[in-house]
């Protein structure tokens, strides 16, 4: 569908900078950060020992390639604050990521590294068509989720009003579109058309509403998904990336004028592309592991990144930084349900501190309409196998509660017979993903 808002006009001059202007300055920062992450946090310090690296090795950006890897086991080996490359005293906030039931990855902010994300979340925002004056309904999660705050702050920056929902009550979001009048609504993809179903249900056409523009993240989608939004909401639907351990939203966007890919802000985090298991360096346009390293983050310095999203690096177009495509899976067996990390040791983990469940589960993740669903069964312990139907329904609703609790997904528990679950001598199969194949 045609954009509703023009192209953006004058840009940062970062923006439309040349390659080589980019290049200097991702040398001069990333020197910076490996230096403030080697003096500051003694698990870097051990690390690039143990590789026989030091920051000044660094002398071209390739050579960034013969440092070693982080990874979410070191955050959570780490927790909550040893990470930290500041003392906590000039950390201004913390937010945390989903990780082990107790062990979220912890991260934190100075006071400049909330400005950079105010920052580059404005950018973002004006990227996707965004004005100052503009009216933005915030419908992510606020808390310790990245998401809700860092929409608010980046779409106040940009000089917007903002409306902050949060997310949940879906009458109630429809209600405040409708009445306020909103331009601009950041969400998941998959609750926007849960919004889009209760303008239906409460006998308005979606499509009709003041909505211009969706900025969507937190989850995968399709670009099937971006047409059914688009037409369903009567709006130009944005693409938005970012994860916790690197920042939270906004490291990379979509442009509003070409929706062509995900422009990388190459000036605060310099991305890699690895094969998943030698973890050597791949050409841009090669398929991988997408690896970030921060450039400019004082708090929490994060030196590549192993995110496990598989994606590839594409040339420049709207703007002089380059674009990531799509995430088409990851590379370890972490589930997006909703915007909510989910591993399948989370669940686990939770399954085995109820006595009468046995060791023996399965998730099934499926999609019936637009949100994904997670269904958990889990067979009970030989001993509890002819207990009473109350008992059995009992210890489903306990785990669905706690799985609720401790990791902050919904999800329907069903307790099924003896040997239901199929047995492994190998790896076991815990996910049957039963979503529609991603085009």
């Amino acid at each position: 569908m045609p954009s509703k808002k023009p192209a953006p006009g004058d840009l940062e001059p970062i923006e439309t900078a040349s390659r080589d202007e980019i290049a200097a300055l991702q040398l001069q920062r990333l020197k910076w950060s490996l230096r403030h992450a080697y003096d500051n946090v003694p698990h870097y310090r051990k690390k690039f020992d143990a590789a026989g690296v030091k920051p000044n090795d660094l002398k071209q950006l390739s050579d960034l390639a013969r440092f070693p890897f982080t990874t979410k086991q070191d955050l959570r080996e780490n927790y909550p604050f040893s990470m930290f490359a500041v003392p906590r005293g000039q950390v201004v906030r913390v937010h945390a990521s989903s990780g082990t039931t107790g062990k979220p990855t912890v991260v934190g902010y100075t006071k400049k590294d909330i400005d950079v994300w105010a920052d580059l979340m404005a950018r973002s925002i004006r990227a996707s068509g965004g004005r100052p004056g503009d009216l933005v309904h915030v419908a992510y999660g606020y808390g310790l989720f990245t998401g809700g705050l860092g929409a608010h702050y980046g779409a106040e920056r940009l000089g917007c009003t903002v409306i902050p929902m949060s997310g949940g009550q879906t009458e109630k979001q429809v209600q405040l579109i409708v009445d306020f009048k909103p331009d601009i609504i950041m969400v998941t993809p998959s609750y926007s058309l849960a919004i889009a179903d209760e303008f239906a249900r409460q006998g308005h056409d979606p499509a009709k509403c003041s909505l211009q523009i969706g900025i969507f993240g937190a989850e995968p989608w399709t670009n099937q998904m971006r047409a059914e939004i688009e037409k369903r909401l009567g709006i130009d639907a944005i693409d938005i990336y970012g994860l916790s351990e690197v920042m939270g939203p906004g490291v990379a966007c979509e442009c509003i004028e070409t929706k062509d890919g995900l422009v990388l802000w190459e000036d605060y985090f310099y991305p890699e592309i690895i094969d998943p298991v030698t973890g050597e360096v791949q050409p841009d346009g090669a398929t991988g592991e997408l690896v970030f390293t921060s450039l400019a983050k004082e708090a929490l310095p994060i030196i590549r990144y192993r995110t496990r999203d598989l994606t590839r690096l594409l040339p420049p177009t709207a703007r002089s930084f380059r674009r990531m495509d799509k995430i088409t899976g990851r590379s370890d067996d972490m589930l997006i349900i909703r915007g909510v990390n989910v591993f399948p040791s989370q669940i686990e983990e939770l399954i085995l501190r109820q006595p009468q469940l046995a060791p023996h589960y399965v998730l099934e993740v499926s999609r019936p309409e637009h949100m994904d669903e997670l269904d958990v069964l889990v067979e009970m312990k030989p001993e509890f196998a002819q207990a009473p139907a109350a008992e059995r329904q009992a210890a489903a609703s306990a785990l669905q509660h706690h799985i609720k609790s401790y990791i902050g997904v919904s999800t329907q528990v069903r307790v099924v017979g003896q040997a239901t679950i199929e047995r492994s001598v190998g790896k076991a199969k815990r996910v049957i993903d039963k979503r529609p194949r991603q085009a």
